[in-house]
């Protein structure tokens, strides 16, 4: 197992209205078990909160994005200043369990693991809205149902709740900046493109999901709405269309393909079953969701299909 000061600790904020999410943050690593060597703070291309957070936080390294705005710069910025053997990424609105370190550690025992995540739950800021499904969470940042319930190698993690050996940004290069999210602009998948990536590139090497590794991801109110759930499916579906484009339609889509076939068919049939065995109408709902959110995924990934757009390189940390 690496040692436990090896470990640094990547967050990326890019707005104060998320001020307080980004204390209780950064208040959870410093509770760590097992402390992290440092944590870095990245803002992205906002000048007023880098001066408030520098004060605020003089044990953290906090630095400005170097790179092209949004989350995929900002990380790759992070990785620049890292020194631990281990860098994990953490939401700034996410909130790590006391042991978080400590576990995704544990799965570093295996020197063919690349890279270790962890589960990621949902921490509704108005309650779980009753039409929203468990297997769309995923919408929401979160781990989604249909993933596995105990440690397990799977393609690719979730950014929330992520840790990679350092040394493989430095092989591979980092995250790819014209993939991912800008601000509130719903894309993503640019860990996606990391992890295939390094599957390509590292054969015999693997990513390992640890779901006791835990960390509590805020949704606000505004992403319990149907209006968010719906660009989000179309946003995912989009990026994907930008991974197969880098990475190949087999790598980018083979686990979208068992996810449709398995879990989302047993989804709607489960909220079809709670509406006539149970009564309970809202599962209707959720099947007209699950539905909704597969129709709108797709098109997203046909109309990104289309446009191919250049693609710089990843840069390198």
């Amino acid at each position: 197992m690496p040692s436990a000061l090896d470990v640094s600790v990547v967050v990326c904020a890019y707005t104060a209205a998320r001020w307080d999410d980004l204390c209780r943050s950064l208040e959870s690593l410093r509770r760590q078990r097992v402390p992290p060597r440092e944590i870095v703070l990245v803002v992205d291309h906002d000048p007023a909160l880098l001066e408030r957070a520098r004060h605020a936080f003089p044990d953290v390294v906090t630095v400005a994005n170097r790179h092209r705005r949004g989350l995929s710069g900002a990380r790759n910025t992070g990785l620049e200043l890292t020194r631990g053997a281990i860098t994990a990424f953490l939401d700034d609105d996410a909130r790590a369990d006391p042991d978080w370190i400590e576990r995704l550690l544990a799965a570093y025992d295996d020197p063919a693991v690349a890279g270790v995540g962890g589960a990621i739950e949902p921490d509704w800021s108005s309650g779980r809205p009753a039409w929203f499904p468990a297997e769309f969470d995923w919408v929401v940042g979160c781990t989604y149902r249909g993933m596995p319930e105990c440690r397990r190698s799977v393609r690719n993690l979730i950014g929330a709740n992520m840790s990679f050996r350092t040394e493989l940004f430095r092989d591979v290069g980092g995250f790819m900046e014209w993939i991912g999210r800008v601000g509130t602009r719903p894309l993503g998948c640019e860990e996606t493109e990391f992890c295939i990536r390094v599957a390509r590139l590292r054969p015999g090497t693997r990513m390992v999901l640890e779901p006791s590794a835990r960390v509590r991801h805020r949704v606000p109110r505004e992403r319990a709405r149907w209006r968010y759930f719906a660009s989000r499916c179309w946003a995912e579906g989009r990026s994907k269309a930008l991974v197969a484009q880098r990475a190949g339609a087999g790598r980018a889509l083979a686990t979208e393909r068992s996810y449709v076939t398995s879990t989302v068919t047993r989804g709607v049939a489960r909220g079809l079953g709670d509406a006539v065995l149970r009564r309970d109408v809202s599962g209707l709902t959720r099947a007209g969701a699950i539905a909704a959110g597969v129709g709108i995924t797709t098109a997203g990934y046909v109309a990104g299909s289309v446009r191919r757009p250049s693609a710089p390189a990843a840069a390198c940390a």
